[in-house]
């Protein structure tokens, strides 16, 4: 079986969900360890609340914006350089 094409749409819709997942993942962590700084006791407690609620939110939107992003550009890349080279080939047992 060679592969010749992909859907760049499909692709990049099912990649900008996997990053977006990856988002909520990474903004979590980020979140308890600005939520860590609160509890140790720095003096400027509200901005690492303030980063902590911001990583939960805007992380995983650019996480999933720019991975939909690049991955709708890289399929069509890709879509260009299978025509080139013929394709590749994949052994399905």
């Amino acid at each position: 079986m060679v592969i010749r094409r992909v859907g760049p749409l499909s692709c990049a819709k099912v990649a900008g969900l996997l990053y977006l997942i990856l988002g909520f993942v990474f903004g979590a962590f980020i979140s308890l360890f600005s939520l860590g700084s609160f509890f140790v006791g720095q003096p400027d407690k509200g901005f690492g609340m303030l980063f902590g609620a911001g990583a939960i939110v805007i992380l995983p939107v650019c996480y999933g914006f720019f991975g939909f992003l690049m991955t709708l550009v890289m399929a069509v890349v890709f879509n260009f350089v299978v025509g080139i080279t013929g394709g590749i080939e994949v052994d399905a047992s």
